[in-house]
């Protein structure tokens, strides 16, 4: 059964409810967005999009079905991002509705614990699909957005990020892996508080905790391309 479902419709997710089975053993939030470029160029309304389809939707899509899985003792799944454990250049507003998704579902974890609700966190690296597949399409939209004031002060950051798509593309993993992962995490007895999904994000994660925050800054600006002067 198919319920079309835009997440930042109020309405839409006022009736959702009623459009469901009693039953319900889970839900995964996986709806998201990118919203890329300089931060100091990102309007406000783009800003509230970004955290109203990838934070604020899911949250209330979360609380339409919570009396349903209280009934079945169900499995909440959010869909987050190695960006939300690791901040990078030109993803800021993305970073910051990742790191709230991580908030939001560790908060959520300790208060529906009573109720034997397991809420768990999935996070991908780069995966193949058209976010990546179309991700020069995505950057040439987002640079023309920018004022002329923006391009400039920011050229050297846009054609440095260029060039490391390919590379990130050829990282991509097959969907596959994540699907598996998100399989997992609704079915084994007991599900972790987070899945990284695959080895070498997970080296990426342990090693963003151990690195010091200005070597892990410098790492971070060559990988996407920040130069070191305006």
């Amino acid at each position: 059964m198919t319920v079309p479902l835009d997440v930042t419709d109020s309405e839409q997710v006022a009736v959702l409810a009623e459009r469901l089975p009693e039953g319900l053993d889970a839900i995964v939030n996986n709806a998201g967005v990118v919203v890329g470029g300089p931060l100091e160029s990102i309007p406000a309304s783009e800003l509230r999009r970004q955290l109203d389809v990838n934070v604020v939707g899911q949250a209330a899509v979360t609380q339409a079905v919570l009396p349903r899985l209280r009934a079945s003792r169900g499995r909440i799944v959010f869909v987050s991002s190695l960006s939300g454990l690791i901040a990078t250049p030109m993803f800021g507003a993305y970073n910051a509705s990742k790191f709230a998704l991580e908030g939001m579902a560790d908060a959520l974890r300790m208060e529906l614990a009573p109720w034997g609700i397991r809420v768990v966190l999935v996070e991908p690296a780069q995966t193949d699909t058209d976010l990546w597949r179309k991700a020069d399409d995505d950057l040439d939209e987002a640079v023309a957005s920018l004022s002329p004031e923006h391009r400039r002060l920011y050229g050297k950051h846009i054609e440095g990020f260029r060039k490391t798509i390919p590379r990130a593309q050829r990282m991509a993993a097959p969907v596959d892996g994540v699907a598996a992962t998100i399989e997992k995490a609704l079915t084994t007895r007991r599900p972790r508080a987070r899945y990284i999904v695959g080895t070498g994000p997970r080296a990426q994660a342990l090693m963003a905790r151990v690195t010091p925050t200005p070597v892990l800054d410098r790492l971070l600006q060559m990988g996407t391309g920040v130069p070191r002067r305006p």
